[in-house]
C-alpha cells in the first residue's frame, strides 16, 4: 500500500481512503463479486466499464463469458461508439485450436453472452484475431483495440511486446464482415 502520493496527500486521501475510511478499508480500483458457493470473483478494474444503454458492463465480465465458451481460449472486449446505444460491445477472440471462424461460430458466441449475462450485454461485433496486442508484462492494450473497433488509426505501438501483432491483426480483419 502506499502511504502517500508524491506533493499530494489530500489526493492520496481521497482516492484511496474516502471511499471506504468508516470501516478502515482503502479502494485501489478494482472490483471483485461474491458468487452464491461463496467464491471471489475478480471483476477487473471499476473503471474499465462500458455503458451500454444507460447499462452499466464490465469488460472482465464479457471476457469471462465468452472464454467459458469451449471453442474461445482467450478474449478482450471494449466499447466502440454506437449511435443507438451510446456503446457498442465489441470482443476480439482467439479460438482454440480446431476452431474455425465462421457466421455460425459467432452467433453461437453471441447468442453464449447473452446466455450467460443477458441480451443487453450481446457484443454488437466479435473480431476473431490471431493474437491480442499486449505489452511487455502481459497487459491487453485496450487503446489500441479501440482503435481498431472504432476505424481510427492505430495509436503508438512502442510498447507492445510484439508490435507486429496490430498489422497482423489489421490484415486479418481487412476482410472482416460488419453486423
Amino acid at each position: 500500500m502506499l502511504r502517500t502520493i508524491f506533493g499530494d496527500d489530500d489526493r492520496y486521501k481521497d482516492t484511496y481512503w474516502s471511499r471506504f475510511a468508516d470501516r478502515g478499508y482503502y479502494f485501489a480500483g478494482d472490483g471483485a463479486k461474491y458468487d452464491t458457493t461463496g467464491a471471489l470473483w475478480l471483476l477487473g478494474r471499476v473503471d474499465d466499464v462500458m455503458n451500454i444503454s444507460g447499462h452499466r458492463i464490465s469488460t472482465t465480465e464479457v471476457e469471462s463469458a465468452l472464454v467459458s465458451h469451449p471453442a474461445v481460449a482467450e478474449a478482450a472486449v471494449v466499447g466502440a461508439n454506437d449511435d443507438m446505444t451510446g456503446q457498442g460491445i465489441v470482443a476480439f477472440v482467439i479460438l482454440r485450436g480446431s476452431a474455425t471462424d465462421t457466421d455460425t461460430l459467432v452467433g453461437e458466441l453471441k447468442a453464449h453472452v447473452a446466455k450467460e449475462i443477458g441480451p443487453i450485454a450481446k457484443p454488437k461485433r466479435i473480431l476473431v484475431v490471431p493474437e491480442l496486442p499486449k505489452t511487455r508484462s502481459g497487459k491487453i492494450m485496450r487503446r489500441l483495440l479501440r482503435d481498431i473497433a472504432e476505424n481510427r488509426e492505430v495509436g503508438d505501438v512502442s510498447t507492445l511486446q510484439d508490435s507486429a501483432i496490430m498489422s497482423l491483426i489489421n490484415s486479418g480483419l481487412s476482410g472482416a464482415k460488419s453486423d
